[in-house]
């Protein structure tokens, strides 16, 4: 059987979050394709060639703490304006969508690009200044030396740049159902994704 939940938005606004429990109440395989991206970025700061990286990505290289890092982030953002790139990501998404068991895809282009006819779309959002909060205080139970200026500063700048390039901009798919976290429980907008899933799924 194959079903596909496609799951997009900005950053730090709890989809990976809701992507993880999403597969997990209905048992379905998850991938964070932001980590493609992440994956490319810090091999980029190695050295690499973007492209090259990219048409080289292995499984394996979507792993570690290392991909989480403030520098990854950005570097992410900026290999994912490059067309070479996306084309290089844009098989191995789908063909993880397409597998049997049923999928949950999320990042930036999900439901107007990767997957435009899955069967869920969903376009979790959240306030700049909200999101920035989350970040910030992830970063700082994980020892990093950021302030609170500086990471709200950096999700606006990664906002524009993802809303604004020239190749699969961050926007919802028309038939995406909106979930704006800034006011909500993890809980209440997992529940909220899930529900949005059963009424597809009971059709």
């Amino acid at each position: 059987m194959k079903f596909t939940v496609a799951i997009d938005g900005p950053a730090a606004a709890g989809k990976g979050t809701i992507s993880k429990a999403v597969a997990a109440h209905f048992g379905f395989a998850h991938l964070d394709t932001g980590l493609l991206y992440r994956a490319v970025g810090a091999k980029v700061l190695a050295g690499g060639d973007p492209v090259a990286v990219a048409q080289a990505l292995d499984p394996r290289d979507l792993q570690g703490d290392r991909l989480r890092t403030p520098a990854v982030a950005q570097a992410a953002s900026e290999v994912a304006v490059i067309e070479g790139v996306r084309a290089a990501l844009v098989d191995f998404q789908r063909k993880f969508a397409a597998r049997d068991g049923g999928a949950v895809l999320d990042g930036r282009d999900i439901g107007t690009v990767i997957c435009p006819d899955a069967e869920v779309k969903l376009f979790v959002t959240a306030s700049a200044e909200c999101r920035a909060e989350r970040r910030y205080q992830e970063l700082r139970e994980k020892g990093m030396d950021v302030t609170q200026d500086g990471v709200l500063a950096d999700v606006k700048e990664r906002d524009t740049r993802d809303s604004t390039r020239a190749a699969a901009p961050l926007k919802p798919a028309a038939d995406a159902v909106l979930i704006d976290t800034s006011g909500m429980t993890i809980e209440a907008a997992v529940a909220r994704a899930v529900a949005v899933v059963e009424g597809v799924k009971a059709r």
